[in-house]
C-alpha cells in the first residue's frame, strides 16, 4: 500500500521537464465551430491569443451542424481589432490578412458508410501543406468531425507518414462514425492522439477554488480583455468551457512526439484494439459495446426480393439526437453508432420498409475495462487514447485527471496571455516555464 500511494505522489506532482523548445509547430486547425457547441470558439480565442507561438497554416470549418467558414472570419474580425496590442508584444502573431487566407470551407454534411464523399476545399488544403517539402510534420487539431481528414487521406494516403492528429473525440466522434470507422480500418498507422474523455480534464475537475472556477476564472481574468476577450466572456453565459483547447496546450507545454509523456493536453496510452462490434438484428439492454466504440446494427430487410426495390428502401436509427442514414446492403440495412457514455442507448427505426418501420431496440454502452490498455493493438502502432487505469479518472471520464491537474498552471498562463489584450509592451514576456 505504501509503495502504491509513493507511486501515485509521484504520478501526480511531477511536473513535466519537457517544453518545446525554439523550433516552431507547424499547425491545421479542423472545427465544426459555430456548430452544435460553442465551446470551439473559445478554443479559437484561446488559440489566437497563442498564434505568435505556432505556424498556423490552416483553420478548417468541419462541421456537422450549421457551422460555416464564416464563423472562423468572424473571430478573426474580431483579433483584427486586438491585433495592434498583440503584436506590440510579439512580431510573430500572424497578421488578420494572413488568418483569412488560410480559412477553408470543409465538408458540411455527415460522411457516408463508406467512410468519406467528395474532396472538399478544406481536405485538399490539408493534402497541400502536407505535401510541403518541410522536414517538420504537420500537426492536425481535429474539434469537429473527421470528414476531412478522411477524405484527404483517401486522395492521398502518402499524406500519412507527415500528420500528426489530435483528435477530441467523445461527442465528435459519435457524430463521424462512419469517417472514423474508415481511418481506422484503411489507415491504422497514422500517428493519432484519440482524446475521447481526456479533454474533460480542461473544465471537470482540478483545482476551482476561488478565480479558478470555471465562472469566476471568466470573470476575473478574461472579462475587460479587450475584443476578443469580452467576446469569450459572452459566451456559455460566461462560463470557460474549451474543451478543444488540451489539443493545443499538449503542444504549449509537452512534448510533441510523445504523447505518453505528461502535458497540458493530458498522457494517452497506446491504443488496445479499437471496439468495434456487428450486431445481427435489433438489440436488448443485454447486447454490449465499449464506451466510445463502433456498434454495427445489420437489420435484415422485409420480402423485397428485388434488387430495384431494395434500391428504393430508406431508413434512419432515431437515437438520442441523432438520425442515422441506414446503408442498403445485400438486402440488409446496416447502421453505425459510436456511443458517448456508458448507459443505454434507445432506439427507433424509421423506413419505407414497413417490416421495419417503427420497431425499437436498446444497446447497452458499458466502461472501458482499466486493464484495457496492457496489450496495445500491435496493428495501431502510433494510435493514442485515453489512460482507462482508474486513478487518471474524474468521475467516469477516464484520463481526465491527466489534464485537471494542471488547471492551476494552464489557466494561469492563458490569464498572462489575457494580459496582451490590455497592456500593450515592447517585449515579449516569456511564457512560465515549469520545471
Amino acid at each position: 500500500m505504501r509503495a502504491y500511494c509513493a507511486l501515485f505522489f509521484l504520478l501526480f506532482v511531477t511536473v513535466p521537464a519537457y517544453s518545446v523548445d525554439a523550433e516552431r509547430l507547424r499547425l491545421i486547425v479542423s472545427t465544426d465551430i459555430g456548430g452544435t457547441d460553442p465551446d470551439d470558439l473559445q478554443s479559437m480565442v484561446h488559440l489566437l491569443l497563442y498564434a505568435d507561438t505556432f505556424d498556423i497554416e490552416g483553420l478548417i470549418s468541419s462541421p456537422f451542424g450549421p457551422g460555416r467558414k464564416k464563423h472562423i472570419l468572424n473571430i478573426i474580425s474580431l483579433y483584427e481589432k486586438d491585433y495592434p496590442f498583440l503584436s506590440a508584444h510579439s512580431n510573430q502573431y500572424p497578421t488578420p490578412a494572413t488568418l483569412r487566407e488560410i480559412t477553408k470551407q470543409g465538408e458540411t454534411e455527415l460522411a457516408p458508410f463508406q467512410g468519406y464523399r467528395n474532396r472538399t476545399e478544406g481536405s485538399q488544403w490539408i493534402i497541400k501543406r502536407a505535401r510541403v517539402k518541410d522536414p517538420r510534420p504537420l500537426h492536425l487539431l481535429v474539434w469537429g468531425g473527421l470528414e476531412d481528414l478522411a477524405q484527404a487521406l483517401h486522395d492521398a494516403p502518402d499524406i500519412l507518414p507527415k500528420l500528426r492528429v489530435y483528435y477530441i473525440g467523445g461527442p465528435n466522434k459519435k457524430w463521424s462514425p462512419d469517417a472514423y470507422h474508415y481511418i481506422a480500418t484503411h489507415h491504422p498507422k497514422l500517428w493519432l492522439i484519440e482524446s475521447n474523455a481526456t479533454y474533460r480534464g480542461w473544465f471537470v475537475g482540478g483545482n476551482q477554488e476561488g478565480e479558478w472556477g470555471n465562472k469566476a476564472f471568466v470573470s476575473t481574468h478574461i472579462a475587460g480583455h479587450c475584443a476578443l476577450g469580452n467576446y469569450f466572456t459572452s459566451l456559455l453565459d460566461g462560463t470557460m468551457k474549451m474543451g478543444d483547447t488540451p489539443s493545443v496546450a499538449r503542444l504549449l507545454n509537452g512534448n510533441p512526439e510523445d504523447p505518453s509523456q505528461p502535458s497540458w493536453g493530458g498522457e494517452y496510452v497506446r491504443a488496445w484494439p479499437r471496439p468495434y462490434r456487428v450486431f445481427k438484428g435489433f438489440t436488448t439492454e443485454k447486447d454490449t459495446i465499449e464506451e466510445f466504440g463502433i456498434a454495427e446494427i445489420v437489420l435484415p430487410l422485409g420480402e423485397t426480393g428485388i434488387p430495384q426495390a431494395q434500391q428504393n428502401v430508406s431508413a434512419t436509427m432515431h437515437i438520442e439526437n441523432q438520425a442515422l442514414v441506414g446503408f442498403v446492403d445485400n438486402n440488409n440495412l446496416r447502421f453505425r453508432f459510436s456511443p458517448k457514455a456508458a448507459r443505454p442507448f434507445l432506439y427507433t427505426i424509421k423506413s419505407t420498409d414497413l417490416t421495419l418501420n417503427g420497431k425499437t431496440g436498446v444497446l447497452t454502452a458499458i466502461p472501458t475495462n482499466p486493464e484495457a490498455a496492457s496489450i496495445p493493438a500491435i496493428n495501431l502502432p502510433h494510435w493514442w487514447v485515453d489512460n482507462p487505469t482508474t486513478v487518471y479518472s474524474e468521475g467516469p471520464h477516464i484520463g481526465a485527471k491527466t489534464v485537471s491537474r494542471w488547471r492551476k498552471a494552464y489557466l494561469n498562463d492563458f490569464a498572462k496571455r489575457l494580459q496582451r489584450c490590455q497592456t500593450p509592451s515592447v517585449t515579449t514576456p516569456p511564457l512560465e516555464n515549469l520545471q
